[in-house]
């Protein structure tokens, strides 16, 4: 598997490129529209065309991609089939193998950061890679406070679909704000200081109520031009 990982400084997001060298097919992972130049330039240098665009959720920090890489590029964009965006070419859905070319992404359905959030696994029988989206950061998670988050859901999800992953999975978020780039299932159970050392639901949901966090700045522009699939307002 041919991988990459690529930050977008502003908004301190990940996109992920993941492509199959047998066959050359080529998918980002909630690619930012900043980012595109960047993005088609290292996929012109690696020999690769993109096939497929790949979101996690409705991010309420950035704008997706999706749409102006489908206009350059004629790529198809992937999306959660829960939220029903007419612009989507492709739903995800838990239990529907989504294939890159021979690598099969699994979309594992976490809600709580968002209602309709996905994570994405790749299980090739060796390792696992988790591209947990906005779920699970590195010693953190996504905030629930906005667009239909709930704590206890999301203590759920992550309980239920990423800490029941082998121990040594590699776990790649969506976003970290401090430099840091991986972290795995065992030491997000140990360390995360949300969600470790067993915290159990009722601790967890105060934590993230007392988190008095502020009003994201790009949301007013970020939710409507990403149910647009990132139609700049």
């Amino acid at each position: 598997m041919i991988f990459k990982q690529l930050l977008e400084p502003d908004s301190c997001t990940y996109t992920y490129l993941i492509a199959c060298p047998e066959s050359g097919t080529t998918a980002l992972i909630d690619p930012v529209l900043e980012t595109v130049d960047r993005d088609l330039a290292l996929l012109q240098s690696l020999g690769l065309t993109l096939d497929f665009t790949i979101d996690t959720h409705i991010h309420a920090d950035h704008l997706t991609a999706a749409r102006r890489l489908r206009e350059l590029t004629g790529s198809r964009i992937a999306w959660p089939a829960l939220d029903q965006l007419p612009c989507a070419d492709i739903g995800l859905r838990e239990g529907e193998p989504f294939l890159v070319g021979k690598i099969p992404l699994h979309p594992l359905f976490t809600p709580g950061h968002t209602d309709h959030h996905h994570a994405y696994l790749i299980d090739n029988g060796t390792h696992h890679l988790l591209f947990s989206g906005d779920a699970l950061l590195i010693e953190a998670c996504g905030r629930t406070d906005f667009q239909s988050g709930d704590a206890a859901t999301l203590y759920r999800s992550i309980h239920e679909k990423i800490f029941s992953l082998p121990d040594e999975s590699l776990i790649y978020p969506g976003h970290d704000y401090e430099g840091r780039f991986v972290t795995t299932v065992a030491q997000e159970k140990q360390r995360n200081p949300r969600l470790g050392n067993n915290r159990s639901q009722e601790e967890f949901v105060a934590i993230m109520e007392g988190l008095d966090l502020p009003y994201p700045r790009k949301i007013d522009i970020a939710v409507p031009g990403n149910q647009q699939c990132g139609q700049p307002a």
